[in-house]
């Protein structure tokens, strides 16, 4: 196997469930998280995508109750003004379009591991997500919906449009803006602020977060199969 081949999702899930339990320990240990997971990897020859998918599921059992502390369920966000980090939710979502495997992290958060970054293309898939982030948002009866997109990312502008334009359908109020400091704008959104976001960096600096994607695999868990590395969440949304 190459570095850039994956095995199937539940062959992973049994590759690196051992992997994660040794990292968490070395991390309860106070070991530094980098050095761990190279460790631990290194140890068992592990391909460059499945350290990577190491880097974005497992951390330290006080870091991830932590964040889940500060995690709000989706029926509290009814009547609430929720700042959206558009991409980060809009990709996991667009992930599961595509057929690629969605995970649960440690912290409780729902990730995509598909190393997407700068170069993110608009494509079909990226314009369901979007009807679909917009739909889960409706249901949960938000107030207001402010959506944020990196510039930084190709034709943001025009997915900002995109956006735009199939909010007009739904009730809540709406806005879509570029930004050159996405994550800043989160974090400094204040401690009243709801920030829509499964970015680790972010959901450490901010109050109260909500995991729209997660909300949105639990209205589509009968087309929609999740992972973890926990055994304590795994088939969390089969059926």
């Amino acid at each position: 196997m190459s570095d850039r081949q994956l095995l199937p999702a539940n062959q992973l899930k049994e590759k690196l469930s051992e992997p994660a339990m040794d990292i968490r320990y070395l991390l309860s240990r106070g070991y530094k998280r980098k050095s761990a997971i190279t460790f631990v990897s290194n140890h068992y020859l592990l391909t460059e995508p499945e350290r990577h998918i190491l880097t974005r599921l497992v951390f330290s059992p006080q870091r991830a109750d932590h964040r889940n502390k500060k995690k709000l369920e989706c029926s509290q966000l009814k009547g609430c003004d929720v700042l959206v980090d558009g991409y980060n939710v809009l990709i996991t979502i667009e992930t599961a379009f595509k057929n690629e495997p969605l995970w649960f992290a440690d912290d409780g958060f729902l990730r995509d591991t598909s190393g997407i970054f700068s170069n993110h293309k608009i494509t079909d898939a990226t314009c369901m997500a979007v009807d679909e982030m917009l739909s889960t948002l409706s249901i949960l009866k938000v107030r207001s919906a402010n959506i944020l997109l990196d510039s930084q990312m190709s034709n943001s502008g025009i997915l900002a449009e995109i956006i735009r334009k199939r909010s007009k359908d739904h009730t809540f109020k709406a806005d879509t803006r570029t930004s050159k400091h996405v994550d800043h704008d989160l974090r400094e959104a204040g401690k009243d602020a709801v920030i829509a976001t499964a970015d680790s960096v972010i959901v450490d600096n901010v109050d109260q977060v909500v995991d729209i994607t997660e909300c949105w695999l639990k209205q589509n868990s009968r087309s929609v199969i999740s992972f973890s590395l926990i055994s304590h969440i795994k088939d969390r949304f089969e059926n």
